[in-house]
């Protein structure tokens, strides 16, 4: 290990950042050095290297369109940095680090020698793109040079300002990517958009139109209920199913910046998550038109009583129009009443006639859960 890459891991190491790393294809020797200099226990959680086929998409819990891409790379960043958090026994800041790369090994490629890496945070996501110039290096060039881009980026994840001197060729193309997060958060927050979403690959999205089936919450935690109740509605609706975190709620203060980025980064690399300022579901209606809001028993009642209304039964009526106007309706999970043990579900709501077609039901055997927000 050079004298460079001992001193930037040492600052690493003294950073109070908590790293999970992921490495297929290239960049096993920045692990190594990583694990190298002393106080990597304060730094690594863990190291996976999915070297097969198997090993990578049960990590990715999924088989991937491919292997060796700027979305993998992303996608495995948000499984880290999921399973840092889940890992983390202190409240350090976690990071989820990703390379996925394809370099010079015994037979030809046909293909560019490249490495995609991505670094995963709450307020952030970067993605690196390098493509190396092919034939210029032996495997352990490439893989020395693979593991310094790494590096990097880990020590831009931490704020650092060293980084290590790369010695690119003329023909390596090295590109960088940034999802800014917390960019979208403040927004939020000062009103200046209404909602945003992170795709599960942690790409930004800044309209609802893949929301057609929603499960709103306040996700403190995510848990299984939630995502017990998303598949359930999910095989009923045939398409899948989004969440939402309601940043601004009709009764309480807003949600701080930092709570937003905290509990949508609960989803990263998992599933797709929307923030917004809707607090009720006429405003939902709104901003995700044709959807189905996916919600439990207890909050169909709630959208049903005339007292959420300022107590006018006309007011409660005109608010269901509003969202049939928009082409929602509901998808409601029943639940069991603890004091009598009857499974209570949407034939039990007292549905205005007009607005019966509205209220559809999951059945007691596909989900009987209790979940809370």
């Amino acid at each position: 290990m050079d004298a460079d890459s001992y001193q930037l891991i040492k600052t690493l190491h003294d950073s109070h950042y908590d790293l999970m790393l992921v490495a297929a294809g290239a960049g096993t020797h920045a692990i190594s050095n990583l694990l190298g200099v002393a106080g990597a226990s304060r730094t690594v959680l863990e190291v996976l290297v999915p070297y097969s086929a198997a090993a990578f998409n049960e990590f990715l819990g999924q088989v991937p369109e491919q292997y060796v891409s700027a979305e993998s790379a992303r996608f495995l960043a948000g499984r880290a940095y999921t399973r840092a958090r889940w890992l983390a026994a202190e409240d350090n800041s976690q990071i989820g680090i990703a390379c996925t790369a394809t370099i010079i090994t015994d037979r030809p490629k046909l293909g560019p020698h490249r490495a995609h890496i991505a670094t995963w945070q709450p307020e952030r996501l970067i993605g690196y793109h390098f493509f190396l110039d092919k034939g210029a290096r032996d495997r352990t060039g490439e893989e020395e040079i693979v593991s310094r881009v790494m590096l990097n980026a880990i020590a831009e994840a931490c704020h650092l300002e060293k980084r290590l001197p790369l010695g690119l060729r003329t023909d390596d193309d090295l590109t960088m990517e940034l999802f800014d997060y917390a960019s979208m958060a403040r927004q939020l927050h000062t009103e200046q958009i209404d909602l945003f979403g992170i795709h599960a690959d942690g790409r930004i999205c800044t309209n609802s139109s893949e929301a057609k089936g929603l499960l709103a919450g306040s996700f403190n935690p995510l848990h299984s209920g939630h995502l017990s109740l998303a598949a359930a509605a999910e095989k009923i609706l045939g398409h899948p199913v989004v969440f939402e975190l309601t940043a601004l709620n009709a009764d309480k203060p807003p949600l701080a910046t930092n709570t937003v980025l905290q509990r949508m980064a609960q989803f990263a690399g998992r599933y797709m998550v929307f923030a917004s300022n809707a607090p009720t579901f006429v405003e939902k209606a709104r901003l995700y038109p044709s959807t189905t809001f996916v919600v439990g028993y207890d909050t169909a009642v709630r959208i049903l009583q005339p007292r959420y209304y300022q107590d006018s039964h006309a007011n409660m009526l005109h608010a269901l129009a509003a969202i049939r106007e928009a082409d929602c309706r509901f998808l409601v999970a029943g639940r069991v009443e603890n004091q009598h043990g009857r499974f209570r579900q949407a034939s039990d709501l007292s549905v205005p006639s007009d607005f019966s077609n509205m209220f559809l039901a999951i059945p007691g055997p596909r989900f009987r859960e209790d979940i809370s927000s």
